[in-house]
């Protein structure tokens, strides 16, 4: 077999990233390479319903401590003074083996756990303690069959009136990632004319999480629709129990997601040109390397060159959010939106190296698993979740033009 080389080690001089970010790159890789990469082929290639969530992937990572890099101490994680960034590089690592162990991932810490920062103390003890030690899974609605990009009060149909001191929680989310396991769900729902986000116990009656999703890709990232019928919400469900803010933190939150998306953009986008770069130096065509052809050669110094660059620019986003900026745009953007179409394109042209192989799943004469065809599936929702690009790029034109021209 083919050994693949890592070139992340030799194309890229990591200048940004602090030591304490590098050490939690290291970590992330040993803790991908021991765990992720023996279950990442039946992950990829596993039905939602049937093989259900990677829970021992999960449960390895908990143990290994990893949730804990984006969170302080007092709630049981690492303490470093860079969260967002560590964050972001453990997400490449993962998505380098596997894109639904990254989003797992992402939708655990980033969504759920970075949204449970805007709670109070007492709801960050009793839900972000046990979210970091992966005790509980996490997840986070924002999303309905008539409201996706479009997260205004007036699309927004999922409901929360006051009733006594608590309140009634009435509608319908849909792509819920995590939802069919998760112990709680930080949810977006619209009080009188505004939003506001509450944190929901999924054992609560009326909670009731619908059949996993069959997707295209990234199969062990369960998705499914949430119903809330008619559910008793305390006084003490409302996240910060400040009403109104739920678009703030949604948003707020969304952008961290953005960092986390681009960088699994980047580490499929890696695992994808690696796996092409030592298959055409191997591969023999008319009597030479597939590599000695012009063609992969300007090819693939393309595609390095845009690594290097979607890295470069998530690790700016994840840098600017760490020093204080809520909203670090337009590299957020730039980052997500650069760094999906690209994991699409090295993906797509990985499959066009390999050939045949390339298009099959496993090839049953001798059961060899194709090597890069489910990096190709799990790559294009990468440009569709967390803000699809074509939203980024108006962001970044905003950016650009001004509100008074954009909107």
């Amino acid at each position: 077999m083919t050994t693949v080389h890592r070139h992340f080690d030799t194309l890229f001089h990591d200048l940004l990233a602090p030591e304490e970010v590098k050490d939690v790159r290291g970590r992330a890789r040993k803790v991908a390479d021991d765990v992720v990469a023996p279950a990442a082929f039946g992950i990829a290639n596993g039905n939602e319903r049937v093989d259900g969530f990677p829970r021992d992937v999960f449960d390895a990572l908990a143990s290994d401590g990893l949730f804990g890099v984006g969170f302080d101490r007092q709630v049981g994680g690492w303490g470093l003074q860079h969260p967002m960034t560590a964050t972001a590089v453990a997400i490449e690592e993962l998505a380098y083996h596997s894109s639904s162990i990254a989003a797992v991932f992402d939708v655990h810490c980033i969504l759920a756990g970075n949204a449970l920062l805007h709670g109070t103390p007492q709801q960050q003890e009793r839900w972000l303690r046990p979210l970091v030690a992966g005790e509980v899974v996490g997840a986070f609605a924002t999303t309905e069959p008539e409201a996706s990009t479009d997260l205004s009060p007036e699309a927004v149909q999922t409901v929360a009136e006051r009733h006594g001191d608590g309140w009634i929680l009435r509608g319908r989310k849909r792509w819920i990632s995590n939802s069919p396991v998760a112990g709680f769900i930080v949810t977006l729902a619209r009080t009188s004319d505004r939003l506001s986000m509450f944190i929901v116990d999924t054992r609560l009656p009326g909670v009731r999480v619908g059949v996993p999703d069959l997707k295209m890709g990234n199969r062990g990232q369960l998705t499914a629709d949430v119903y809330f019928e008619e559910v008793e919400l305390g006084a003490d469900t409302l996240l910060g129990e400040v009403e109104g803010h739920g678009l703030k933190h949604a948003l707020a939150t969304l952008t961290c997601g953005r960092i986390g998306i681009a960088a699994a953009g980047v580490g499929l986008a890696q695992s994808a040109f690696d796996k092409a770069v030592a298959h055409v130096s191997t591969r023999h065509a008319f009597g030479r390397p597939v590599a000695a052809n012009q063609h992969w050669q300007f090819l693939m110094a393309e595609h390095a060159t845009s690594i290097e660059n979607a890295r470069n620019l998530y690790m700016k986003a994840a840098l600017r959010r760490d020093a204080g900026e809520m909203f670090p745009e337009p590299e957020a953007a730039m980052a997500k939106f650069y760094a999906t179409r690209l994991s699409v394109d090295v993906a797509r042209d990985a499959v066009q190296a390999f050939g045949g192989l390339g298009f099959a799943r496993e090839l049953t004469a001798d059961g060899t698993a194709g090597p890069v065809e489910a990096l190709y599936r799990d790559s294009k929702i990468g440009e569709i979740y967390e803000g699809t690009n074509e939203i980024q790029k108006w962001v970044i034109a905003r950016q650009v033009f001004g509100r008074a021209i954009v909107g």
